[in-house]
């Protein structure tokens, strides 16, 4: 194993580490925190390691990024089924890829079935701003989109799976900071976007997602969590989305911590796993991690 890989392996246990401290912090299992890796920034050696390790849920915040990284990956995770099939001997990591037993997406209700398995054994998770003429490719590629803010987005995103036939998991993105740079509806108008999207055949609506401003101390982002937590449980309280409304994504690299104390069970990690890139800013330009 090189040396960045260990790294990465080190960050990486560090961080699941940090999570089941924060969840027992706020009374719940850390198997009930579902921890998506944000490979923005990671290379493709990365990812391979880090699904090497067992980890099973990765996000993208760019379309195009998401649908050729998941192709590659899933080719690469083919060409692993195929030498396991050839081959007696496999590695505890190896193990790990090809382990049918997929847990389910976030349920805080022990009846909920378990969604089917993604393929490769890999869930892609669409974390940034979602533009309409991208929908018809995120649904081929997304297990969950994240950033659904407007009417106009859930209906383009319902007519193009009305034609494929099939059922669109989405998060309503919800500004509850109030800042001008971030995406997401308003406060206001999140219960009706869920509503709505509760009414149509072709779409369910899991939950909510927020950001919280940028900055370098934790608990400035915890007034913005607890917004979005209060409103997450109102939505819920009331019967929209019945049983499948049960996730809360919020927190990333800087403020995971404080997100699941504050009731997060997605959290969105990318710098604290791969480590910071050469360049990075933090607009609003879907980077959750």
């Amino acid at each position: 194993m090189t040396a960045a890989m260990s790294t990465l392996d080190t960050r990486y246990h560090q961080v699941m580490e940090r999570v089941a401290r924060a969840a027992e912090r706020s009374g719940r299992s850390p198997d009930r925190i579902l921890t998506i890796a944000v490979t923005k920034y990671a290379d493709l050696e990365q990812v391979r390691r880090l699904i090497a390790l067992g980890h099973r849920d990765l996000g993208e915040n760019q379309v195009q990024q998401l649908a050729q990284r998941a192709a590659i990956i899933e080719e690469h995770l083919s060409r692993e089924r195929t030498l396991r099939s050839v081959s007696a001997a496999r590695s505890r990591n190896a193990g790990l890829l090809f382990d049918d037993r997929e847990p389910a997406l976030l349920s805080r209700d022990e009846d909920l079935p378990t969604p089917p398995p993604a393929p490769g054994g890999v869930r892609w998770h669409m974390i940034g701003h979602l533009q309409r003429n991208k929908a018809k490719k995120v649904i081929d590629f997304a297990r969950l989109i994240h950033s659904v803010d407007s009417l106009r987005l859930v209906e383009e995103l319902q007519a193009v799976a009305f034609k494929r036939d099939r059922v669109v998991e989405v998060l309503v993105q919800v500004n509850c900071s109030g800042e001008k740079s971030k995406h997401g509806c308003p406060v206001a108008a999140a219960r009706h976007l869920a509503e709505q999207i509760d009414s149509m055949v072709h779409l369910r609506v899991r939950g909510l997602m927020t950001m919280a401003p940028y900055s370098d101390n934790p608990e400035d982002s915890r007034p913005t969590f607890e917004r979005c937590a209060d409103l997450y449980e109102d939505i819920r309280r009331d019967g929209v989305g019945g049983r499948h409304f049960n996730i809360l994504s919020m927190g990333m690299s800087n403020d995971f911590e404080v997100a699941i104390e504050c009731g997060a069970n997605c959290i969105r990690v990318g710098s604290a796993i791969f480590g910071e890139p050469a360049h990075r800013d933090h607009s609003d330009d879907g980077d959750e991690g």
